[in-house]
């Protein structure tokens, strides 16, 4: 069996100073935030809070790779604030909206994006909701991170990206089985050629695995089968 070598990773300190730069510190407080009442309200789990900084924070903030500058960003079904907030801490030039279902959450939400002095929006809704795609708009990227398979993800997302943007659906070592069997459902919802990527490989082990769906400037409409008379 063959094992991929991935560079050698730095100390999880050191690599989160160097992706959140002057930011480190609001990083730091927002590491603390989900340690306490985040786990107390219900955000994370409380074995989560001794590996915040590479499984979570670092995790999200290397998807900042695949964004380009300047770009509007909606983080569907942000829960905790991932990736959202860690993308906002180490990306200030993206404009985010942070869009939550759960009214608990979306409370929680607001309070760090206040506390961490964030220019970030924070929006109670569904993806799918007619409502949520009219009051959202169109956006350059949308994340996801274990949110939905695939194939219903892009259903609900890709109406929310811009024609000739992405979805960036952060995966596991689920993501290329996923892939392959969601292809008609990408293709259905409007989404062009996936691509399997992995970001912030010298950052965070394991690196970050997201698929990358482009979306088509048209929505691909099945053919209609002709009825037998």
């Amino acid at each position: 069996m063959f094992h991929v070598k991935h560079p050698r990773v730095p100390d999880v300190r050191v690599a989160a100073q160097a992706v959140f730069g002057d930011r480190y510190p609001l990083a730091e407080r927002y590491a603390a935030l989900l340690a306490g009442s985040g786990v107390v309200r219900g955000l994370i789990g409380p074995r989560e809070a001794d590996r915040l900084w590479e499984r979570h924070l670092l995790n999200s903030a290397v998807l900042g790779e695949l964004v380009p500058e300047g770009a509007r960003v909606l983080d569907v079904g942000s829960g905790a604030g991932l990736p959202g907030i860690p993308l906002a801490l180490a990306r200030p030039d993206l404009v985010i909206v942070l869009l939550e279902p759960m009214a608990r959450r979306v409370v929680w939400l607001r309070e760090v994006v206040a506390v961490l002095g964030l220019a970030v929006s924070v929006h109670r809704g569904r993806a799918e909701d007619l409502r949520v795609r009219d009051e959202c708009g169109v956006h350059d990227v949308v994340t996801a991170r274990a949110v939905a398979p695939l194939g219903r993800l892009v259903g609900w997302s890709l109406p929310l990206v811009a024609p000739g943007g992405r979805l960036l659906a952060v995966k596991g070592a689920s993501a290329e089985q996923e892939a392959v069997r969601d292809v008609e459902a990408v293709r259905t919802a409007g989404g062009a050629a996936m691509e399997i990527v992995q970001c912030g490989a010298t950052i965070v082990e394991p690196p970050t695995t997201v698929i990358a769906v482009p979306r088509l400037t048209r929505r691909v409409t099945p053919p209609v089968r002709a009825r037998r008379r």
